[in-house]
């Protein structure tokens, strides 16, 4: 495959094209951050059911003649609120009740919009998602919501490797461990959010998880590997934006490719086992 680089070159220097390398970096360093967390405390199918309801929130969006834009932040939060809720008071099995969530929302949504034929409003950018139509107030809500969980994971580090690691200790030692579970899933919620409309809400789940696997390979200590995920997160989207660009391929879908390749080459060299402080 012969590749135009004088065309690359002049591709990089287009403001969407920017755009698109600032916003991959701001979100996939936001996603490595809690993904790292998300992945200790075995809640990727959280991450997942999440991703996959906001497919639920698109079609009532639909429905009530709401941008998806505007709607999937405020219902994923209160989605990921129900679901905390749903997993405290039932006895069932996290995994299987993620999976009840999960397949009732996306069947769910699947009527509600073969009762919409006419919506043309771009499902399939949601569904796989396209980085390079951020625009620059996504940027800005990306930036802060980084900023966010870099102020909240460094002010409860500890908190949160307690929480992680041993949960019985913590509530032993006075850890408010309702109030932490539900300021993560919020952030959470809203990184889903915002991830959607780069990679997609079939891909989100993975954009989140994929880096800090990749993390947990190879690293031991705690602080090293939420700092390592948020640098394999934010270096496989640039990358996967760069490589997309150059090859002329899905954003999405290449990010994701990316952060595979990264994790199949962690796995030949892996170092990590026990998480240490």
């Amino acid at each position: 495959m012969d590749i135009d680089w004088q065309n690359f070159v002049q591709l990089l220097q287009l403001p969407f094209m920017q755009r698109a390398m600032l916003g991959g970096v701001l979100l996939g360093t936001t996603g490595g951050l809690l993904g790292s967390l998300t992945v200790l405390r075995q809640l990727s199918f959280f991450g997942d059911a999440l991703g996959h309801s906001a497919l639920l929130g698109i079609s009532l969006g639909v429905v009530l003649g709401i941008s998806p834009n505007v709607i999937l932040i405020p219902f994923l939060v209160g989605f990921a609120i129900a679901i905390t809720i749903l997993l405290e008071k039932t006895r069932l099995w996290n995994d299987a009740l993620l999976n009840i969530v999960y397949s009732a929302s996306l069947a769910l949504s699947i009527i509600i919009l073969s009762f919409v034929k006419e919506y043309q409003g771009g499902l399939n950018q949601l569904l796989f998602g396209d980085i390079l139509a951020i625009r620059p107030g996504d940027l800005v809500f990306n930036g802060m919501l980084l900023a966010s969980c870099v102020v909240y994971l460094g002010l409860t580090l500890r908190t949160q490797m307690l929480l992680t690691v041993n949960e019985s200790l913590a509530k032993v030692r006075g850890v408010a461990i309702a109030r932490q579970r539900l300021a993560f899933v919020v952030l959470l919620s809203l990184v889903v959010a915002v991830a959607i409309k780069s990679v997609g809400v079939l891909l989100v789940s993975a954009f989140i998880v994929i880096p800090a696997c990749t993390a947990r390979l190879v690293s031991q200590r705690f602080s090293v590997y939420v700092v390592l995920s948020a640098l394999c997160g934010g270096g496989c989207a640039i990358s996967g934006v760069l490589i997309s660009a150059l090859f002329d391929l899905p954003s999405g879908p290449t990010i994701v490719m990316t952060q595979f390749c990264l994790f199949l080459v962690a796995m030949v060299f892996p170092k990590g086992e026990a998480i240490a402080t």
